[in-house]
């Protein structure tokens, strides 16, 4: 089938999602679920960085508030001075790489975008959790990541039941995309939520049936790396799950997966290197 162009800008550059990319995960926290991703002190994000460089990112996708269940909370001062670090050394050490930030709060959103320019900003809860993201989002005319979640990042796990979780998805992106049209957001990324208010077969559902978010017209991110989904069926540890991880990585291109958003850049990466070579090879591209 015939791939349709997927321009995404920001800060006055064009970058093509028609081919997918690689958004690596450096996670400023002490707790995130997986211990490779915690880059807490100053070098260690710096390590991060130049990692996810050399190995072929695109993007890099700074957070600083854990989101498994469980997790401390934080300040959004903390926060902020979290995601500031890191966005900070990606702009030190690689200027031109694209960042995103990954925060459900505005206030933490408004000041990195007011302290380091265009970023692409990830968003948890689609706006759900901070009515202000989405205005925030419009008068600074980003790139906006609008993922699927019920309640909040405690309680998730508590509201995983769906007549059909697939439909509730796509209803849940109709709704969230005329909403996100109206408050004038030009640019979104749909992102159907893996591991969040869902469970493991749910997961399994959702993979499987990824194709049907292309009908929305915009880029879809996937973010399983490393998730219970994966290490739970494989009975081993999320420092363990990598190669279930590239195993599964596969069926979110053949779903049409624009971004992978990983923990491990080069797998990610050579994943998508050898299935761009497999279409040209058999002349049978799977993205709408």
């Amino acid at each position: 089938m015939e791939v349709k162009e997927r321009i995404i800008e920001i800060g006055g550059r064009r970058v093509d999602l028609t081919t997918p990319v690689v958004m690596t995960i450096v996670n400023v926290t002490p707790d995130s679920f997986f211990a490779g991703s915690r880059r807490f002190d100053t070098e260690a994000i710096a390590e991060g960085v130049r990692k996810a460089v050399a190995e072929g990112a695109s993007m890099i996708d700074v957070g600083g508030y854990s989101s498994r269940p469980g997790a401390d909370d934080v300040s959004p001062e903390q926060e902020y001075e979290r995601v500031a670090r890191g966005v900070e050394m990606v702009r030190e050490i690689s200027p031109e790489m694209v960042v995103s930030v990954d925060t459900f709060r505005s206030e933490v959103a408004r000041r990195i975008l007011d302290d380091f320019g265009p970023c692409i900003i990830n968003d948890i809860s689609a706006g759900e959790l901070d009515p202000q993201m989405i205005p925030l989002v419009a008068q600074y005319d980003v790139p906006y990541v609008a993922m699927h979640m019920r309640a909040t990042p405690a309680t998730m796990q508590d509201h995983t039941e769906y007549a059909d979780v697939v439909t509730a998805v796509e209803d849940f992106f109709e709704a969230k995309m005329e909403q996100l049209t109206r408050a004038g957001v030009r640019q979104t990324i749909l992102d159907p939520g893996f591991g969040f208010a869902k469970t493991t077969e749910q997961n399994y559902r959702l993979l499987r049936e990824l194709g049907r978010f292309s009908r929305f017209g915009v880029p879809v991110l996937a973010g399983i790396s490393r998730k219970s989904m994966i290490y739970k069926v494989l009975d081993v540890t999320p420092a363990e799950a990598l190669y279930g991880t590239t195993a599964l990585h596969w069926e979110c291109l053949r779903g049409g997966a624009s971004i992978l958003r990983v923990h491990d850049t080069r797998a990610a990466h050579d994943v998508i290197r050898l299935f761009n070579y497999y279409n040209k090879c058999h002349g049978d591209e799977t993205h709408d």
